[in-house]
């Protein structure tokens, strides 16, 4: 059985996207919406950028890691001695180990609202919502939650291809550095490519998504109920994008 078939098989949602140097890209999908999960912290990162290029925020900026509830979950800024970093660390500990409440200050800095209009009016994703922040079990009970469809994951490439040189190399090394390699990393050795991506995962979804110099990638899968499964498609996903694991 082919890749394809096998993940029209898997009794889940999902949305698969591949697009290798010299070959026109492959799109198969069997939903338009998703639980964004962490994924949803590309985007984030995305609109402060226009913000510190408008002069309303800096990387440079100090954050009281006290400001938020210690929410828990991926990441351990909760955890930590230090309570001030600056918004840099913030940021590069919300796409490196997802942490949550790095995440959650990010919100609290730029706003729910304002990064809804960031999202739709200057980084054109209109289907990506923010309407909570990590974590928050309650507003999620309410029915509120963080959304993205596929065509706001293929535009996020663009996005990313079209940033200023500088930009550019900050979000190539923040993604490279990503911690979580279970996914479409999961065949290979750490340390035998280099790939800038954000998961996101909550129970019954997993999403990857991800670039090299010669691929562009992710699979979205929400409704998952055989994790062990969905893990097998994850790497052969990533083996075709990435190509056959050495060694």
């Amino acid at each position: 059985m082919d890749f394809v078939q096998a993940l029209r098989n898997s009794g889940t949602q999902y949305a698969f996207y591949l697009h290798r140097q010299g070959h026109p890209p492959y799109f198969e999908a069997n939903n338009e919406r998703f639980s964004a999960a962490s994924l949803i912290k590309v985007p984030i990162l995305l609109a402060w950028l226009v913000l510190e290029r408008q002069g309303e925020v800096s990387r440079g900026e100090w954050c009281n890691l006290d400001e938020e509830p210690q929410v828990q979950g991926a990441g351990f800024a909760w955890a930590m001695t230090t309570r001030r970093l600056t918004y840099h660390d913030v940021l590069l500990m919300m796409i490196t180990t997802s942490d949550n409440l790095c995440t959650n200050l990010i919100i609290r800095r730029i706003g729910i609202e304002r990064l809804n209009q960031i999202f739709q009016n200057d980084l054109g994703l209109t289907n990506t919502v923010i309407q909570r922040k990590l974590m928050d079990f309650e507003a999620r009970a309410r029915g509120l939650d963080n959304w993205i469809n596929p065509t706001d994951c293929i535009r996020l490439f663009d996005l990313i291809r079209h940033l200023k040189p500088d930009e550019r190399e900050w979000v190539d090394r923040i993604l490279s550095l990503n911690q979580d390699d279970r996914l479409l990393k999961r065949n290979f050795n750490p340390d035998a490519v280099t790939f800038c991506h954000k998961t996101g995962s909550i129970p019954g979804v997993l999403h990857d998504w991800g670039y090299t110099p010669k691929a562009d990638v992710f699979l979205l899968m929400q409704g998952i109920q055989d994790e062990r499964a969905v893990l097998d498609l994850f790497g052969w996903a990533g083996e075709l994008a990435l190509g056959a694991p050495t060694g």
